[in-house]
């Protein structure tokens, strides 16, 4: 029988689910290309489809397995993601189109409903294995409705360009999570670091995450758009990740006193290139520009969680489970920096008509017109005329928008989720499935064992510990 701890998640969850199911019979309907009847428009799955399954698996297999490092946190790593992601995908569906007015759904529907709930999985890295499920599921309600509004600040108010969403879904997700993270702080995630380890097979499972996110990381920010915007996207982001991989492989090697290679740094700064050419994947960066975006994300990373994190957590009192900042967080700044710069530099001899199409309020004036061709595309109700220097600004303002609303959002969000009623895991209960799951006889991992991977509780390595 249930018990009734576990009730006060089933329950709500219960009842959102219903909620959500009332709210879809009575709003949503399919895309006008997938009626069965009066289908005036050519169907655009063929296109949008191979992007959206490859965005798909990198949510349920690359988020998922990503996180699965901690040793005793395996279960709730992929299979909370599984329940969030399906979670927020819904969500995210219903309040996009409150905010956009457009009640249908389709193909492109379900792959912004995907990157929806990245953003809430990248908080999840924040805070994991210190938030109980009910927990999660308030952080996301809160988080969807604030990541979709931002989002629509930056792109039909201040018409911004971020194909990957590296501000709007990569800074915002990771600066959330941190603030929440701060404000759920406690002395007993410091008391239960040896659980916060990982053994040889979990970080063998982690890895699997890391490759799925790696090799679909192009579609990811390629996915939305279409034609030579798309194709540069994916030439970008492939060099941009080639890059960041062999100077991970390097600086992680320099940052080690013995020259060898950390796994956390393979894990994660591997694919800090993905995210630092997201905002500009479309443009015409040219090739060496993504391989510097590139280079660049992976010195950052690996040099934050060998310095930044223990940094953060010690004198901030900011425990990032992780490591976001430096995945998510400082390469989407770098990202956001990077957009800012195109935008600045970009010119019409040099972009081509590519610059009207990317940034859609550069398109100059014209006596007696109120709209041009390519801003009717972009849905831009007035044509602005912006110089470089203006829509490079605007890139930069986009950005200080997205911290904000993501830090003064996740503090709240924090002082919510303390509500003693909603079960935030405690002592022996961090970092741990046992509260969660039923748990196999063997194989479970002992909570005072020294991890196999040669970490500590106190994060040194075996030969330290004998030195």
């Amino acid at each position: 029988m249930a018990t009734v701890k576990s009730m006060r998640l089933i329950i709500p969850l219960a009842i959102v689910q219903i909620v959500f199911l009332i709210i879809f019979g009575i709003k949503i309907e399919y895309h006008e290309t997938a009626k069965p009847v009066d289908t005036v428009k050519p169907s655009i799955v063929g296109g949008l489809y191979p992007s959206f399954q490859d965005v798909h698996v990198m949510i349920y297999i690359g988020f998922g397995f990503l996180m699965t490092f901690l040793k005793r946190y395996g279960y709730s790593a992929v299979s909370i993601n599984l329940l969030l992601a399906s979670f927020c995908a819904q969500w995210a569906i219903i309040v996009r189109a409150a905010i956009s007015g457009n009640w249908t759904v389709g193909v492109m529907e379900m792959l912004t409903a995907d990157f929806a709930a990245a953003t809430i999985l990248i908080s999840f890295g924040a805070v994991l294995g210190k938030t109980g499920p009910l927990q999660l599921l308030i952080m996301a309600c809160i988080e969807i409705v604030l990541a979709q509004v931002n989002e629509h600040i930056g792109v039909h108010i201040l018409h911004t360009a971020d194909v990957g969403e590296s501000m709007f879904i990569h800074a915002f997700g990771a600066y959330f999570g941190l603030a929440v993270a701060r404000v759920l702080y406690s002395e007993d995630i410091e008391r239960a670091s040896g659980k916060e380890g990982a053994v040889y097979h979990s970080d063998l499972f982690s890895m699997i995450g890391t490759v799925f996110l790696w090799l679909y990381w192009p579609s990811f920010n390629g996915g939305a758009v279409e034609g030579d915007q798309q194709h540069r996207a994916f030439i970008n982001t492939y060099l941009s990740l080639l890059a960041c991989t062999v100077t991970t492989f390097i600086v992680s090697s320099l940052v080690d006193k013995r020259g060898k290679f950390d796994m956390v740094h393979i894990q994660n700064a591997t694919l800090a290139g993905g995210v630092a050419v997201g905002t500009s994947a479309h443009m015409p960066i040219q090739p060496w520009g993504a391989m510097l975006l590139g280079t660049t994300a992976g010195i950052i990373s690996v040099l934050g969680y060998k310095y930044l994190t223990p940094l953060m957590a010690s004198k901030l009192r900011i425990h990032d489970t992780c490591g976001v900042n430096n995945l998510h967080g400082m390469p989407g700044i770098l990202a956001a920096i990077g957009g800012a710069v195109a935008a600045a530099m970009s010119s019409k001899e040099t972009w081509g008509d590519s610059l009207y199409s990317i940034f859609t309020a550069m398109e100059p004036t014209m006596m007696n017109t109120t709209m041009t061709t390519n801003a009717m595309t972009a849905n831009v109700t007035e044509v602005m005329g912006r110089s470089a220097m203006e829509q490079g600004g605007y890139q930069m303002a986009a950005l200080c928008l997205t911290l904000a609303i993501a830090i003064v959002g996740g503090v709240i969000t924090g002082f919510i989720l303390k509500i003693p009623f909603l079960d935030n895991p405690t002592g022996d209960l961090l970092f741990d499935d046992t509260d969660q799951w039923n748990i196999a006889d063997e194989g479970f991992p002992n909570s005072g064992e020294l991890p196999l991977n040669g970490k500590s509780g106190d994060g040194k390595s075996r030969d330290d510990t004998q030195m």
